[in-house]
C-alpha cells in the first residue's frame, strides 16, 4: 500500500470514512470503538501522544477481543490520563515507575501464564524518554527473554512532560530546554541519540514496526498485526507534541505527516531482525519545508537567512532513510 494524501481515515482522497463499507472503515471510524482512553483526562490541545495511545489500545482491544492488560510507564500519558482518584482508561491499566514498565509488563504476562489464562494479552507503553532512555535496559531484557508483551512508545522526541528536556530521541539541531539555540551549533548536537526500532530489530523479536498517527489504517493495521504474534513486540508511533515543538494545535497532523513525506520518519516493518516492509511514498517534500512552522527550528530560519549548512545535514540524514527502507519506488517500478 502507498501512503496517499489522505483528508480523513479511509487511506484515499475521499472525504469521510462512514460512507464506505463497515468492513472497510477503521476502528477509530466505527461507532462501536472502545473508547479506551475516554474524556476527562487533561491532555493538551493537540497532544499527538493522546490521538496516538487511543487509536493503539482501540485496536490492541479489538484485536484481543477485550481480553487485554495495559501497563502504563510515568510520563505524559499517564499523568494527563490519571491523575488521582480519577482515571480516564477503561481498560485493565496499570501505572509502573518511570523506568521498568518493561519489568512489570513481563511480570502481567507471566501471572497470565501461571494463571492460565495467557488468552489475556500485555501491551505496555511510554514515552521516548521512558523507552529510548530511563527504561531502555530493562526494554532490552524484555527483548532478550523474548516476553510475550507488545510494548509501545509514543515518541514526540523529549522529555514533554518534565520541561522539554532533550532525550535520545531529540532530533539534531532541535531546541530543548537542554539544548538551547545558542552558541556555533545551536539546538541538539549531531550525532547523538539512538534508534530504538533498529535496536529492537537487532535482538531479534517477533515483530518491529514504526508508524504515525497521521496514517491510522496503517497504525491500526500494525497493531493488528503485532497481536497475532507472541514474545516481544515493538511498535513506534510518532506522536508530535504542539508545547514542546512549538506548533499550532490544529497542525499536529500535518508536521506528523510531513515528517513521514519527507524522508525523517520512516515507516517500516520487521520481523526476526529483518526489514520485511516499508511503507512507499507517493511524493517527497524537503526537510525544510517539515521543520518550518515548527518554533524548535527556528533558529535555522534566522534573520540572517537559513542555516544552509544545518539544514543540508538534515536531508542527507532523510536521503539516507529513504535510501535504506526503498521508501520511494523507482520509475520503473512505479510503471
Amino acid at each position: 500500500m502507498a501512503i496517499q494524501e489522505a483528508f480523513y481515515f479511509k487511506g484515499t482522497k475521499t472525504l469521510g470514512n462512514r460512507l464506505v463499507d463497515s468492513s472497510l472503515r477503521t476502528v477509530q471510524a466505527q461507532e462501536d470503538r472502545p473508547n479506551s482512553l475516554t474524556s476527562g483526562h487533561r491532555a493538551c490541545q493537540g497532544c499527538g501522544e493522546a490521538l496516538g495511545a487511543r487509536y493503539v489500545v482501540d485496536a490492541a482491544l479489538r484485536a484481543t477481543q477485550g481480553q487485554l492488560v495495559v501497563v502504563n510507564a510515568t510520563g505524559c500519558l499517564e499523568v494527563f490520563s490519571s491523575l488521582y482518584p480519577e482515571s480516564a482508561w477503561q481498560v485493565p491499566w496499570v501505572h509502573s515507575l518511570f523506568g521498568n514498565a518493561p519489568s512489570v509488563a513481563t511480570g502481567v504476562a507471566a501471572a497470565m501464564h501461571a494463571k492460565g489464562t495467557s488468552y489475556i494479552r500485555v501491551l505496555a507503553q511510554g514515552g521516548d524518554g521512558s523507552t529510548t532512555d530511563i527504561g531502555f535496559g530493562s526494554l532490552s531484557g524484555m527483548f532478550e527473554r523474548g516476553d510475550d508483551v507488545l510494548y509501545v512508545c509514543y515518541d514526540n522526541e523529549a522529555y514533554m512532560n518534565t520541561g522539554v528536556q532533550r532525550s535520545s530521541a531529540t532530533p539534531p539541531a532541535a531546541r530543548t530546554a537542554t539544548t538551547p539555540p545558542v552558541g556555533i551549533a545551536p539546538g541538539n548536537v549531531f550525532g547523538t541519540g539512538k534508534n530504538v526500532p533498529k535496536l529492537a530489530l537487532a535482538h531479534g523479536i517477533a515483530y518491529v514496526a514504526t508508524a504515525s498517527i497521521a496514517f491510522p489504517r496503517d497504525l491500526e493495521e500494525k497493531v493488528f498485526k503485532a497481536m497475532t504474534f507472541h514474545g516481544a513486540r515493538y511498535l513506534h508511533v510518532h506522536v508530535p507534541c504542539p508545547l514542546g515543538w512549538g506548533t499550532a494545535p490544529q497542525d499536529t497532523l500535518v508536521h506528523a505527516r510531513n515528517a513521514v513525506y519527507s524522508g525523517m520518519f520512516p515507516l517500516f516493518e520487521g520481523e526476526h531482525g529483518r526489514v520485511t516492509h516499508s511503507f512507499q511514498l507517493e511524493k517527497t517534500i524537503p526537510v525544510e519545508a517539515y521543520l518550518k512552522g515548527q518554533r524548535r527550528f527556528a533558529h535555522l530560519f534566522g534573520k540572517s537567512g537559513p542555516d544552509t549548512e544545518r539544514l543540508q545535514a538534515l536531508q542527507v540524514i532523510a536521503d539516507a532513510h529513504i535510501e535504506e527502507f526503498g521508501l520511494v519506488k523507482s520509475q520503473g517500478e512505479r510503471a
